[in-house]
């Protein structure tokens, strides 16, 4: 049984009503009432993060990029997973606070909380998959889920001052536990949140955590799939799709692609000869799913902190890259900077990147 209870549920108009009412008591002229979805058509900014903060480093640098992210003119901030270290990599010469532990989790959702935009979380590995290897102190991986989703997922709202309603999965009873998966649209863009992370996406470990992949694979499936036929039902500009894990494109190259990239001396076997990887389904949904889409769309993860835009999705038939797909990685530990995301849905392309390294946080060489 989960420690964090979630709270029942009120109609998006009550709750509302009721952020509207606490901000006027407490903090008069405060703007706490949620975001309004932006007219289609306007461009408009948000910030992408991941990966971050780990170690005391870190946790002293991150309110660094949040200052900056505050200063900004931004509809809403995204942290595609990860908000602590690996439980196995985190030691106490590297401080900080410990992974996966109860004050761990509040001091995460306090810091999200604080974020003057509405601010919006999708699970990592190290938030509760990772858990059982955690030192100092081990934990049961489905109990710290439960406790994450509610703790970070109970409404339908964000985090932050600000608050961006949101749908959730859950409100299907089929797939009421999922409360994670979140979709908005926001200036003619559909965005998606996907509970899809690293460590292979938690198979091949045990009997229960291959279980536990099958059942939410099957959910995240669903869910993008809802996100299309929204995008559709509104003629979305563009479609963006923020999950935690690297799927690893790249296994599923062409063998010359792979060559001309050297994956081979790295390990990395052509699609005919590899093993089954935990991302194998949902590569093959999110190209489908792009090919029917036809406009722009954006995959945005971690995991493997490498800052990079690129077409890493390939198409089954014709072996060519997928030309209305695209990738953005966010940068992460051990540099803690920001990914500012532009939307300007006169560019053909919808979207653009750009790194933004904050002053503070460089690196001392």
């Amino acid at each position: 049984m989960s420690k964090y209870a979630a709270p029942s549920k009120l109609p998006v108009r009550l709750g509302l009503f009721l952020l509207a009412l606490a901000c006027a008591i407490t903090q008069p002229g405060c703007s706490a009432v949620a975001t309004g979805p932006l007219a289609p058509g306007e461009r408009f900014e948000f910030a992408l993060i991941g990966d971050m903060p780990y170690e005391a480093r870190q946790e002293k640098e991150f309110p660094n990029v949040m200052k900056e992210i505050d200063a900004a003119d931004l509809a809403f901030v995204v942290h595609n997973g990860d908000l602590w270290w690996d439980g196995i990599a985190w030691t106490e010469k590297a401080g900080g606070r410990p992974p996966c532990d109860d004050d761990t989790f509040r001091h995460r959702r306090a810091l999200a909380e604080a974020s003057r935009h509405p601010f919006i979380v999708t699970p990592g590995d190290n938030d509760w998959a990772d858990c059982h290897r955690a030192k100092p102190r081990a934990f049961d991986p489905m109990e710290r889920l439960a406790s994450l989703r509610a703790l970070f997922f109970a409404d339908e709202f964000s985090l932050g001052q600000r608050k961006l309603p949101v749908a959730r999965q859950s409100d299907d009873p089929r797939y009421a536990r999922y409360r994670e998966n979140a979709r908005w649209s926001y200036g003619g863009v559909v965005f998606v949140t996907l509970h899809v992370i690293g460590s292979n996406n938690n198979l091949g470990r045990t009997p229960e955590m291959d279980a536990e992949h099958a059942e939410r694979m099957a959910a995240n499936l669903a869910w993008l799939g809802r996100a299309f036929d929204e995008a559709r039902r509104r003629d979305s500009r563009a479609v963006m799709i923020i999950a935690q894990a690297n799927p690893r494109f790249e296994t599923a190259w062409p063998a010359a692609q792979q060559q001309r990239y050297m994956l081979a001396g790295l390990g990395i076997k052509s699609p005919e000869t590899r093993r089954a990887t935990g991302f194998d389904e949902f590569i093959a949904e999110l190209e489908r799913q792009t090919l029917a889409f036809g406009r722009p769309v954006v995959y945005a993860h971690g995991d493997t902190h490498l800052f990079r835009i690129d077409k890493p999705l390939y198409g089954a038939a014709s072996r060519r890259v997928v030309e209305n797909f695209t990738r953005v990685e966010t940068i992460g530990y051990p540099d803690t900077h920001w990914v500012r995301a532009i939307v300007d849905p006169a560019d053909p392309n919808v979207f653009s990147f750009r790194l933004q390294i904050v002053k503070e946080n460089r690196a001392r060489h």
